[in-house]
Order: C-alpha cells, then sequence, then structure tokens
C-alpha cells in the first residue's frame, strides 16, 4: 500500500513541478520526474531537520523536489 501512495504521491508532484517550470510532460515523465524528486525532497528535508506530515506534507516535499530535479535536469540538459 505504501508503494501505491508513494507513486500517486510521486504523480501529483511531477505534475505540479511540471505545471509550476512550464514543462510539457506525458504522464510517465511526470510520474519519473515525480518519484526521483520525492526521493531527492526527502533526503533534502531530512538534512535539513523538516518534517513532512501528512499526504499533503509529502506532496509538497516530492513537489519541491520535483522542481529541483526540473531545474537541474534543464541546466544539464542546455550544456
Amino acid at each position: 500500500m505504501e508503494l501505491i501512495i508513494f507513486l500517486v504521491v510521486g504523480l501529483i508532484a511531477g505534475f505540479i513541478a511540471a505545471h509550476f517550470m512550464g514543462a510539457k510532460q506525458d504522464l510517465v515523465t511526470n510520474l519519473i520526474v515525480g518519484v526521483v524528486g520525492a526521493v531527492i525532497g526527502g533526503i533534502i528535508a531530512g538534512v535539513l531537520g523538516i518534517a513532512a506530515y501528512g499526504l499533503i506534507g509529502r506532496i509538497v516535499i516530492a513537489t519541491l523536489g520535483a522542481m529541483l530535479t526540473l531545474f537541474v535536469w534543464r541546466k544539464y540538459k542546455s550544456r
């Protein structure tokens, strides 16, 4: 059940991040960006001592991580 929740949070985070960053992505790309963003956001939040409670907290942390992932990807891709 946790895996399904993780994937749904990743999908939502990927969609929100793509919307805010102006990226045009399909469903699978949103899922990948969201899941990678959730992992990166979780690591950064843990290092900073930030705790995310509940589904909304998970989505916020994952979205911020996904936005960072898209930002870094764009910088890497433009080289």
